[in-house]
């Protein structure tokens, strides 16, 4: 990498880090870009070399954010696949996450009150950083390897990111209805549940 790309590279980031500190102790909505500039102490021409605006920078934070949730997760799953079911892998990864979450909470709400399926999707098939991974990939390969064969893959996904989203948030953050390690075993159940309904046949 260049000194100009290496230059530029380091303003984006200062510009995303900033934002995500305002966006989680101001918040989105009485964040100014003009406070994101001069907190970076970069010229607001050079916000919109990066961003259309503040949706956009928002919008690639919560990419960014979600995707180092599961390079995390998928990581630490790489030390123990093997004779590990398709179910249990996906379990393993939610609890992961969930345990990531609930060790930073403002993580959680910055991305609870701004993940739509869109952004998620996004951040799943379009990693916004080198650093970041392709979840999708990741995802259809365990799909792949699973002894059976599934219908609508992408809803049951869905289905079970929308699950663990609303459920945890109040567990993490309220203790409602009930704990976290008390919701945990409910939780797994249910997406066990989920996964079983997909399945249409053995390959």
């Amino acid at each position: 990498m260049g000194k100009v790309d290496k230059n530029k590279e380091l303003k984006e980031n200062s510009l995303l880090k900033t934002a995500f500190e305002f966006f989680t102790t101001k918040g989105f909505s009485k964040t100014s870009i003009s406070d994101i500039v001069n907190k970076a102490g970069v010229a607001k021409g050079t916000f919109y070399l990066y961003f259309k605006d503040k949706y956009d920078i928002r919008n690639k934070l919560v990419s960014h954010k979600s995707s180092q949730l599961f390079r995390n997760a998928v990581s630490d799953l790489e030390f123990e696949t093997e004779n590990v079911s398709f179910e249990d892998k996906i379990i393993k990864i939610v609890d992961n996450i969930v345990n990531q979450l609930n060790e930073n909470q403002s993580l959680l709400t910055f991305i609870s009150k701004n993940l739509s399926w869109g952004v998620f999707k996004s951040a799943l098939t379009s990693p916004p950083s080198d650093e970041d991974i392709n979840f999708a990939d990741i995802y259809y390969k365990m799909l792949e390897e699973a002894p059976y064969e599934f219908t609508d893959p992408e809803i049951m996904l869905f289905m079970i990111i929308e699950l663990v989203s609303a459920t945890c948030y109040s567990a993490i953050l309220y203790s409602e209805p009930c704990s976290l390690d008390e919701l945990k075993p409910h939780l797994y159940d249910t997406i066990r549940i989920i996964i079983e309904r997909h399945k249409c046949s053995e390959k």
